[in-house]
């Protein structure tokens, strides 16, 4: 996510080296660039070789949420060892557990693929997960 808040700060059509995205956000330089072959792969980011070559975003910033560059590296948002929710079945007192976890990947999706990229670099992130952090329940750990 670091690398490619990074990329949506950069001017428009900028490409940015690998290793000066490592450098701006800390992170070892083989450890981005595994990252960045499979946000590639994923279309979030392009890539070009050579002297003038660096990484760039695939689309504008405001059109790449942070849901999609997680599936992009992660894989589906919610699972349940390695089971979507939808495929979790269950007997007896658990019957009901599925629609739980089916709920809990919602909650999750209703933040992550309405924040983009664009939202997080200028600071104005929508209204629900503004009211989301404004509790501070939501700060302290369980």
């Amino acid at each position: 996510m670091r690398a490619l808040l990074t990329l949506a700060a950069a001017p428009d059509g900028v490409l940015v080296k690998g290793e000066d995205l490592a450098a701006a956000q800390r992170l070892p330089q083989r450890f981005l660039e595994n990252i960045m072959i499979q946000l590639r792969r994923a279309g979030v980011v392009v890539s070009q070789r050579g002297a003038e070559g660096g990484y760039g975003l695939a689309r504008p910033p405001e059109q790449i949420n942070v849901a999609d560059a997680l599936r992009a590296v992660e894989g589906p948002l919610a699972h349940v060892r390695g089971t979507r929710p939808e495929d979790t079945l269950y007997d007896g007192a658990a019957s009901n557990l599925q629609q739980v976890w089916v709920a809990v990947r919602a909650s999750i999706r209703r933040v992550l693929e309405q924040v983009t990229l664009r939202d997080i670099v200028e600071g104005t992130l929508p209204e629900d997960v503004v009211r989301l952090t404004a509790d501070p329940e939501a700060w302290k750990p369980h």
